[in-house]
């Protein structure tokens, strides 16, 4: 199995706890900074070498994706040359550099569920390549899971997944997947418990939306293999993997947050700002004087 150098991230949602603004925008097309939630899980994996991504968007997101990461929006560049602020353009060369960008609509035979955006791209990924998962709800600050994933697959060339886990205190086990191992020595999975009572909670290893997976899983996301609520699930499928072979887990070196909700995505902001931007103190200091 070649290793991986393709990815597939998902936005094929409705999001509709962030209505009404996304309506009109995706939901990974929300901002921290200036750069959108997309871009910097696309950065994630250019950071891992991968060579193409193909973004699964709705039909209404699609133009959008287009637009943004191949719209060299040339007059504004023009613009910025006579104004003497021709640096500020290379925020978009920056966007224009990424590997190539290849935009899907989920096929709507798939019923809903976070694996049919993973099924729509079959036809993308050759049956001798391992490939990369991103859920755009997902962020990773200070570290490129993705590489976790591309470097581990070279030392488990067995694997038929890996996948990415962050240890999390045991009073919010109870709102995630958690992992239960097979084999704690090597790390390797045996199922996914969704949204244990913390005393049951097999672990404190909670999974997120960033795996490596073989095109053996597409046998499994097959719109028969409906699970919880009627909806096609990819944990679901991975758990059918490890049931014949070898799913390896990965502890995140980085620092994993949800998009997922206004909330979450508000404390995502938060940490984005902290970490990139210039004017973090300043933010920092307005919220000690007023909150």
């Amino acid at each position: 199995m070649k290793k991986p150098t393709k990815a597939i991230i998902t936005d094929a949602g409705f999001a509709s706890r962030y209505l009404p603004i996304t309506k009109t925008i995706p939901k990974a097309m929300l901002p921290l900074g200036n750069r959108p939630i997309m871009q910097l899980v696309v950065e994630e994996c250019a950071a891992a070498g991968i060579k193409q991504v193909i973004i699964v968007a709705t039909p209404e997101g699609k133009p959008i994706y287009e637009d943004y990461f191949n719209n060299s929006v040339n007059h504004i560049r023009k613009q910025l040359a006579q104004q003497g602020k021709e640096e500020r353009y290379s925020a978009v060369l920056s966007v224009l550099d990424l590997p190539k960008i290849v935009v899907i609509e989920q096929d709507p035979s798939y019923p809903y569920g976070n694996g049919s955006p993973i099924a729509s791209a079959r036809n993308y990924i050759s049956d001798d390549e391992a490939f990369i998962v991103a859920y755009s709800d997902d962020v990773v600050f200070g570290s490129s899971d993705v590489k976790t994933l591309v470097d581990s697959f070279e030392q488990h060339p067995d694997a038929k997944s890996i996948i990415i886990s962050q240890e999390m205190p045991r009073e919010v086990l109870d709102k995630y997947g958690i992992i239960k191992l097979k084999d704690e020595g090597q790390m390797t999975l045996d199922h996914i418990v969704e949204k244990p009572a913390p005393e049951d909670a097999p672990s404190n290893l909670t999974s997120y939306g960033r795996y490596l997976l073989t095109p053996e899983v597409f046998s499994y996301l097959d719109p028969k293999n409906t699970g919880l609520d009627g909806e096609l699930w990819t944990v679901d499928a991975i758990t059918k993997m490890a049931e014949t072979g070898s799913v390896y887990v990965e502890k995140t070196s980085g620092h994993w947050m949800t998009t997922g909700d206004p909330k979450n995505y508000f404390m995502a902001h938060l940490e984005y700002v902290r970490e990139h931007e210039d004017f973090a103190d300043d933010v920092k200091k307005y919220i000690q004087d007023n909150f």
